[in-house]
């Protein structure tokens, strides 16, 4: 039986490559790639062996009774080009599924909502750590309120950047009106996270600056205070640090919520507890949080539940970002 979706990856760099590969890996899609890169597109229709273009626009606007008719769009190109893209292939009626940060500002906010709503197709962000399985467990005890509204958290995170992205100096991360720097690139995946978890955020303060990477100029480490939902919450990020760290720790009245994503476990610690209470939470590889969004954002080409973060969550985190920008440039707290 031939697989009823067929995916269009438009940007097959590092990121867009794995979207690829893990679409296929769901056994639920055909998947083709657009790169303007001829090196790139190359090694995709080798490795893969599937077709490859050079031009988003006329593989979008491909005719929808081709063999196999499209489905989706997959957008992993540099931010400023999400929008545009997604855009269009709304117009054309097809669903996206846009690589996190969702834009770089809210210019074409608008136009993007206006866009989704006339379609009828789903639209969603690919902020892939809400396909963590400690996240999910966490998430649902946490809304269970068995310890109450949470109040405080805690989000420490860091890892050596060079060791896990060698080229960062040669990509968009060098550059700041590209989606570059550690607020756009990696403070968002928490912010995101934390939002999801406790609710949006009200206020924002930041200190940021570039202490160790070499080669580029934009900021490596941020210290963000927020107010979320009625919960105070301090984010600490750098991207040079040693130990790979990512751990949300979620406080209540009655108990806390530890997130350890790099241990692979999530635990409580019940008032009156002598000690954590852990619970395994494996991941086999990356691919496969990568093979579990595909196969909800498929879900939600269906019409059926998704857990895929929405352009509404995906604008929010735009504004945090933003926040964070302004809040760091004056000094000041920041209404997003």
């Amino acid at each position: 039986m031939p697989a009823p979706h067929h995916i269009l990856v438009v940007g097959c760099g590092s990121i867009g490559e794995r979207h690829l590969r893990t679409f296929l890996a769901t056994g639920r899609a055909t998947v083709a790639g657009c790169d303007p890169n001829p090196a790139v597109r190359e090694r995709i229709a080798t490795t893969y062996r599937v077709p490859v273009s050079d031009n988003w626009l006329q593989a979008i606007d491909a005719d929808a009774t081709a063999d196999p008719a499209l489905t989706a769009v997959v957008i992993a190109t540099p931010a400023p080009l999400h929008l545009p893209i997604a855009i269009r292939a709304l117009e054309r009626g097809y669903h996206v599924l846009i690589e996190k940060p969702l834009a770089l500002d809210l210019a074409d906010a608008p136009a993007l909502l206006g866009a989704h709503a006339r379609s009828g197709r789903f639209a969603g962000v690919a902020y892939v750590h809400r396909f963590q399985p400690a996240v999910q467990q966490a998430r649902d005890f946490l809304l269970a309120g068995d310890f109450g509204p949470v109040r405080h958290a805690t989000v420490v995170t860091g890892q050596n950047f060079p060791t896990f992205r060698p080229a960062y100096r040669e990509i968009y991360y060098r550059d700041r009106a590209q989606g570059g720097g550690a607020i756009q690139d990696a403070l968002t995946h928490t912010a995101n996270l934390v939002e999801w978890l406790v609710g949006p955020a009200e206020r924002v303060l930041c200190d940021a600056g570039h202490q160790v990477l070499v080669g580029v100029e934009v900021e490596d480490t941020v210290a963000v205070t927020a107010r979320h939902a009625g919960a105070l919450v301090s984010y600490a990020l750098n991207q040079f640090q040693a130990p790979n760290v990512l751990q949300l720790d979620f406080h209540a009245a009655r108990g806390s919520v530890r997130i350890d994503i790099m241990a692979q476990r999530w635990g409580t610690f019940a008032l009156g507890a002598a000690d954590w209470t852990w619970h395994a939470a494996p991941v086999a590889d990356r691919d496969s949080l990568y093979i579990a969004q595909a196969a909800a954002f498929l879900d939600a080409c269906e019409g059926r539940p998704t857990v895929t973060c929405s352009l509404e969550e995906g604008l929010r985190s735009i504004r945090f970002n933003l926040a964070t920008f302004r809040a760091w440039q004056s000094g000041q707290a920041v209404t997003p």
